[in-house]
């Protein structure tokens, strides 16, 4: 069983996500190695929120892999090369999360594992056997 906190001495979290969760119980546990924006075919866009949509797509997508779902999700972790429009980020992230609030972590970073990504997302999940 997952626990989704907020403690009442920290402050209130500026995005979709909580402090803390804490799982109890038996519960299968999932690591997502870092997703980048790239499609299926191999193509990478240009565009850094189009990334961050393929990319959270692949981290959805290594979840149903896995008999997992968005609700699973217990922390992610955020990779940007070059700050971008944060408004639209959130916008875009809180689509992904469905209301949805896990752990997370955003980080930007001088440069990614190729010079055509802009977006990484790793994530961890959960879920109740």
């Amino acid at each position: 069983m997952k626990e989704f906190r907020n403690p009442h001495d920290v402050h209130k979290p500026v995005g979709s996500y909580s402090h803390q969760i804490e799982i109890k119980g038996n519960e299968r546990l999932l690591v997502i190695s870092g997703q980048v924006g790239m499609r299926e075919d191999g193509t990478i866009p240009d565009d850094p929120f189009e990334q961050i949509d393929i990319a959270f797509e692949n981290v959805l997508r290594n979840l149903r892999a896995a008999g997992m779902d968005v609700k699973d999700l217990i922390k992610v972790t955020y990779y940007l090369v070059g700050e971008m429009d944060t408004a639209k980020r959130r916008e875009l992230v809180l689509s992904k999360l469905q209301g949805h609030q896990p752990c997370s972590t955003l980080l930007y970073v001088a440069a990614l594992a190729s010079p055509a990504f802009r977006v990484e997302i790793d994530a961890w999940a959960s879920r109740a056997e």
